[in-house]
């Protein structure tokens, strides 16, 4: 495998985990009125999420790949 397909398939990744952390950050917005316990598990879910967006990122930084916004 070379390292542009590798590459390739990491940002892939990242673009997917970026979504679902985006996607998570929505259901907070949409859990509001449902109650402290129902916002509080769908946070963590979201920060879950962000989480491994951001470790993703920091593995395609760390091999010098700059992710587009």
């Amino acid at each position: 495998m070379t390292q542009s397909i590798a590459h390739a398939e990491l940002i892939a990744s990242y673009r997917k985990l970026a979504a679902e952390a985006a996607k998570k950050a929505e259901l907070v917005k949409a859990a509001a009125g449902k109650g402290p316990k129902t916002i509080a598990t769908v946070s963590e879910t979201a920060a879950k999420a962000a989480r491994r967006r951001d470790v993703m990122a920091a593995r395609l930084a760390k091999l010098g790949v700059v992710l587009p916004e």
